[in-house]
């Protein structure tokens, strides 16, 4: 069957499942993405509505975190090794992109590999990697603290901002204004969990969710099978992204990272502090910490002005209900992180749906 027999046929079958009004959260940005890009959500029936959940990692980043990322970069003899996609974010007052452009030695990096390099070559100077990201990149990170402590390279270490998807999933499927009927889970990060640690949305809150891939059949297609566990008065954790994720996830990837991080309370952009949703390098390993290293400021989380990022990563609000929108925040002038990153609801709205037309939701 072709790609648009397949499409025809699976969206015959959710409108013939739909029926009473069924809100789903598509958690990665990742799927935000595909689903703006392919116009899923023009397609589907008016019962059946997609939100957006905080699945980019950038726009969940609080800008009191950003505030010590910056002063990190301002620090005399420090060098920030960073993903390209957290230069333009801003902070409560400027971003890591304005302060290298007044000298700050800020990197952009394609892997932790760059950062170790970069701790070679400058054996006189502090690297930071800034860790920002959920359990996909996690042990990667992990790896470059082993390979540190092997070679000795003590004048490396790691700001640990990284994020944990099951403890802020369990804070938005408990949210009565947001009133989530159903999931369809990132396939990345259960690529290295597996499904175990997203049990408790079928088990303790009789929710639906399917692990699913990033093409739009795949998108379709988990829509579908959520549909059809309410058809048939079930929940549970289904993977629709079989040729990638697997029930036990990499246990390897995992194993890295208990070996060196540890859970902490960590606060989300627009969500407020998470019980046990950060990571910290465990104490053996503190030489690699920047958090220990340096006397970093702990400024308070400052709202901007306008901007409904914090409600849109909740699901409370779409892109287009923000008055910036397309207005003063647009991708070249952005004013909040989800217009920034190429993952973020706004970005993705403001790149595809607009085209078609969509007005406020």
């Amino acid at each position: 069957m072709s790609i648009k027999g397949k499409a025809e046929e699976l969206l015959a079958g959710i409108r013939q499942l739909s029926g009473e009004p069924f809100k789903i959260m598509e958690v990665c940005g990742s799927h935000t993405v595909a689903i703006a890009k392919s116009g899923i959500r023009e397609l589907l029936p008016e019962s059946v509505q997609l939100v957006s959940g905080p699945g980019c990692p950038v726009c969940v980043t609080d800008n009191s975190d950003i505030d010590r990322f910056l002063s990190l970069a301002q620090t005399p003899g420090v060098i920030v090794a960073t993903f390209g996609d957290m230069l333009r974010v801003p902070g409560s007052k400027t971003s890591l992109q304005a302060v290298r452009a007044e000298g700050a030695d800020v990197r952009v990096v394609y892997s932790t590999l760059d950062a170790l390099e970069i701790s070679r070559q400058n054996p006189d100077k502090e690297v930071v990697f800034l860790g920002v990201g959920f359990e996909t990149t996690i042990p990667t990170v992990a790896v470059s603290v082993e390979i540190a402590e092997r070679e000795h390279l003590s004048n490396y270490s790691i700001l640990s901002m990284h994020k944990l998807v099951p403890p802020v999933l369990e804070l938005l499927v408990t949210d009565p204004e947001v009133g989530l009927d159903g999931f369809i889970n990132p396939g990345h990060v259960c690529s290295v969990l597996g499904t175990a640690p997203f049990e408790f949305i079928a088990g303790k809150y009789q929710k639906p969710s399917v692990v699913a891939g990033f093409e739009a059949l795949d998108i379709l297609e988990a829509i579908w099978m959520l549909l059809r566990q309410r058809q048939e008065k079930r929940a549970a954790v289904e993977i629709q992204y079989s040729r990638v994720v697997k029930p036990e996830g990499s246990p390897k990837a995992a194993e890295y990272i208990s070996r060196y991080f540890e859970p902490v309370d960590a606060v989300w952009r627009g969500i407020g502090r998470v019980p046990q949703s950060g990571l910290r390098l465990k104490a053996q390993y503190r030489l690699f910490d920047a958090e220990m290293k340096f006397d970093l400021p702990k400024p308070k989380s400052v709202n901007t002005p306008g901007c409904l990022c914090g409600e849109i990563l909740k699901g409370r609000r779409h892109p287009f209900n923000c008055r910036l929108f397309g207005k003063a925040c647009t991708p070249l002038q952005p004013v909040g992180p989800c217009m920034v990153s190429s993952e973020g609801s706004c970005a993705a709205y403001y790149r595809y749906s607009q085209r078609r037309g969509m007005s406020a939701v």
